[in-house]
């Protein structure tokens, strides 16, 4: 497992490519992604309860992530009978009506490449005495560069609005050569990089609201 942790994972770095069982069949991961952005996200198990409300809560925002071209995809160390199982509970106790893939991970070779495990706690471990897998969440932009990453423990679910968000955030800055402040929503105003002069971000955006030389606000236009 030592050789699978080698290339650390960091922003700005190229997902690691693999391929492997999924609850829809194989896939390759870049294959998959294809020209689209991507958030892969990581469970320890199966019938899981933190688990279980997570990915029904992410189906039920497929359509709005899908809407900005993002392509969902779930992790579990568990194989494609197991998952498809799940996937009816899942549905069962959300509402909703899970369409995306979950990658079927029983050797850990992915959570080990991506470093979705828990090494501090030793005791996180599956009755096989296997590093069960933490809550990380990757978003992943059509050039297959990660640009986010989040890990939560396992006792602690996800905030799917605060993924949706940053989703936003990235396209935002990506399309505008613009950053988003603290708690930025769409529609918020936009803050102007440092290397970028005042003169420079008046002629691209128009009105400017200077609170310091380093930190101004400019409002998008709606498109």
């Amino acid at each position: 497992m030592a050789e699978e942790r080698a290339a650390p994972i960091r922003l700005g770095s190229v997902a690691p490519n693999f391929t492997a069982e999924t609850s829809q069949g194989q896939i390759t991961f870049h294959e998959y992604i294809g020209n689209s952005w991507a958030i892969l996200f990581s469970h320890p198990d199966d019938f899981t309860p933190i688990c279980t409300t997570e990915l029904g809560a992410f189906a039920k925002l497929e359509p709005e992530f899908a809407a900005r071209g993002v392509k969902l995809i779930g992790l579990s160390a568990n194989g494609p009978e197991s998952h498809k199982a799940w996937i009816k509970d899942i549905d069962e106790v959300t509402g909703s009506k899970l369409a995306f893939p979950i990658v079927c991970d029983p050797e850990r070779k992915i959570a080990f490449q991506y470093d979705m495990v828990d090494y501090q706690d030793t005791t996180n471990v599956d009755s096989k005495g296997m590093a069960l897998t933490i809550r990380s969440v990757f978003i992943i932009d059509p050039s297959k560069k990660i640009r986010l990453i989040m890990s939560y423990p396992a006792s602690t679910g996800r905030n799917t609005a605060e993924v949706l968000r940053v989703v936003d955030a990235l396209q935002t800055t990506d399309k505008h050569g613009v950053a988003c402040p603290i708690n930025w929503l769409p529609g918020d105003d936009v803050v102007i990089p440092p290397p970028v002069s005042t003169e420079a971000a008046k002629e691209k955006f128009g009105e400017l609201r200077v609170v310091k030389p380093y930190l101004r606000f400019t409002t998008l236009k709606k498109e």
